[in-house]
């Protein structure tokens, strides 16, 4: 047989087989099982942190093999808040039966918790998960629910010795927080222990309304010396732009918990690396979707913080940062 003619009729059949397996391949990519992943988070959906830690997480579960439209179904909502519409939300969520829901933090967490005791909760952010009920301990966490810690209390402490420690004639300072969760309370309690030796008295102004932190803010502005710590929450974020504006508008020193604060213009702010947990949470989410249970895998600590410093907002407030502190920062903004 001429050679032209076998290497006609060898990819022939070459062609001939690849077509018959076509079919094959559509029918198992068609029989794929379709996960379902519910997300709820309590910030606006066009809230830029909470669309990088969105992000973050959607591109861990692809680096697992979860991929949207293929083997995999998201369904994000968005509290931006709200109690009642996160209440709402995670009733909603529970009722497409998923098989995992990441909730963000503890404003989440708590109604997800109320709406089912069965579908399994990642959470990416919360401070305090034994305190609020969440789990019964960090190492088996029991229940549904695990996920990952933002920080011990005793950090909260370390807000007040940054705060001395860059503008060190503060000797007052409003301590913004959220007295509706566990967290508000146990962060303002670690703060008001620490804040005696270094000479700061300190004062809570809530967050429930931004009219509320408006006024809370003003009136302890009328007083000297004064300086803003803002603990983590929620609510915060929602009033992420007011409470940096308010700062700057008393010319109030200000510590945040959380780096996007001093990105849009606040002073300094030491905690985790956020968008790493929602990275790290997508983990705890591949191992569920796989067989394990929430209530046998442990509760994670961070594994990255963030001192960050605004030096534009420093020179604005006629702070000169100290050395040994622009040393330590992982990021200075100029």
């Amino acid at each position: 047989m001429p050679i032209d003619q076998m290497k006609r009729r060898e990819f022939i059949t070459l062609l001939g087989g690849a077509a018959a397996a076509w079919p094959l391949a559509a029918r198992a990519q068609q029989g794929e099982r379709v996960r379902r992943i519910g997300v709820l988070a309590g910030v606006t959906a066009d809230d830029p942190e909470g669309q990088a830690r969105h992000a973050a997480f959607m591109q861990g579960l692809r680096d697992l093999g979860w991929v949207e439209g293929r083997n995999v179904r998201i369904d994000a909502r968005w509290g931006g808040g709200d109690a009642d519409r996160i209440r709402r939300y995670a009733e909603e969520l529970v009722a497409l039966a998923p098989d995992v829901i990441l909730a963000g933090a503890s404003a989440s967490v708590a109604p997800l918790q109320k709406a089912t005791r069965s579908v399994p909760i990642v959470f990416a952010s919360v401070i305090d998960p034994v305190g609020a009920g969440f789990v019964a301990n960090l190492a088996r966490p029991g229940g549904n629910t695990t996920g990952f810690t933002v920080f011990e209390y005793g950090t909260s402490g370390k807000w007040v010795e940054l705060l001395k420690q860059i503008a060190p004639g503060v000797t007052r300072a409003a301590v913004i927080r959220d007295p509706a969760i566990t967290s508000g309370i146990g962060q303002f309690a670690a703060i008001q222990g620490a804040a005696p030796p270094f000479g700061v008295e300190v004062s809570p102004v809530g967050v429930g309304t931004a009219e509320g932190i408006e006024r809370g803010i003003a009136e302890f502005a009328h007083g000297s010396n004064g300086g803003l710590i803002v603990t983590a929450g929620t609510l915060a974020n929602i009033n992420r732009n007011l409470i940096i504006a308010l700062a700057a508008r008393y010319r109030l020193p200000a510590v945040y918990s959380d780096r996007p604060f001093v990105i849009r213009g606040g002073l300094i702010s030491y905690g985790p690396d956020r968008v790493d947990q929602y990275r790290r949470a997508a983990g705890y989410v591949d191992r569920i979707l796989k067989g394990e249970k929430p209530a046998d895998l442990p509760v994670q600590a961070p594994t990255k913080y963030e001192l960050v410093i605004n030096l534009k907002t420093a020179k604005a407030l006629g702070l000169e940062v100290p050395p040994t502190l622009l040393a330590r920062a992982d990021e200075v903004i100029e």
